[in-house]
């Protein structure tokens, strides 16, 4: 078995049953950076920290799971009113309690990933290697997108689930 097989049953082990929930899937209707939906972007970002996670010896499974979950805040970002003030700020607190109430086990790791993936712009401080991981892959991936380099083929190949 290749690497990158390795790789995608260890990365599918840790999201399988996130990746067909309702909530994540939803994800899917809702653009968020140009012609990246933010499905794709959290699916890149999972992947990103699982395989810095993993190469570090870290906590794999809470990089994977809190980079999927990290924008899991379910409203069109640019309808102001469902939010209450600046997007790049609100989003982190909406997609933790979506997160909570998605994944009851989420470990303090993974709630900590998710609240503070927008540092230095948001107040939360990650506190662990994992949610500095799930924070470098998201500026990282949100890079690659925003100079549509994100939509490659060989890029989309190197993920191991459909975007």
């Amino acid at each position: 078995m290749s690497d990158r097989d390795l790789n995608a049953a260890a990365f599918l082990e840790c999201v399988g049953p996130l990746l067909s929930s309702s909530e994540v899937r939803s994800m899917q209707q809702w653009r968020h950076h140009f012609f990246t939906t933010c499905y794709q972007h959290s699916l890149f970002v999972s992947y990103v920290a699982f395989r810095l996670a993993r190469r570090f010896g870290w906590d794999y499974r809470a990089a994977a799971r809190a980079g999927l979950l990290h924008d899991l805040y379910l409203y069109d970002p640019a309808d102001s009113s469902a939010h209450p003030g600046n997007q790049c700020l609100d989003h982190p607190e909406f997609a933790l309690r979506n997160a909570a109430a998605l994944c009851p086990d989420l470990s303090e790791k993974e709630k900590n990933a998710i609240v503070s993936h927008m540092f230095p712009l948001a107040v939360h401080l990650p506190r662990c290697r994992e949610a500095l991981v799930v924070n470098m892959a998201d500026k990282f991936c949100a890079m690659l997108e925003v100079a549509h380099l994100y939509q490659t083929r060989r890029l989309q190949r190197w993920l191991p689930v459909a975007a």
